[in-house]
């Protein structure tokens, strides 16, 4: 979603809970000066998570092996209990 600075400035509340209960970026227009983005603290998070993870070589490596050991159903498999754990959250 794209909206002018002027008509951010005006409904600034309005705007950011929609960032952040929505999970969509806003990006707000200017006419002079450079364009800027907001997003809620959670996606940003998100967001630089994923970057640092695609920017990893080793990373991207074992998401990749772990990927085909899983296609292979060759892979670990979790015991009742651990998945129970792990569903509990």
């Amino acid at each position: 979603m794209e909206i002018s600075v002027n008509k951010f400035r005006s409904n600034l509340k309005a705007y950011v809970d929609r960032a952040i209960s929505d999970h969509i970026p806003l990006l707000i227009k200017r006419r002079a000066g450079k364009d800027f983005v907001v997003v809620s603290a959670e996606d940003y998070r998100r967001d630089q998570e994923t970057l640092y993870v695609l920017q990893s070589s080793s990373l991207m490596k074992q998401i990749s092996a772990s990927l085909k050991t899983h296609e292979k159903k060759q892979g670990y498999s979790p015991t009742q209990e651990e998945l129970d754990e792990i569903n509990s959250f």
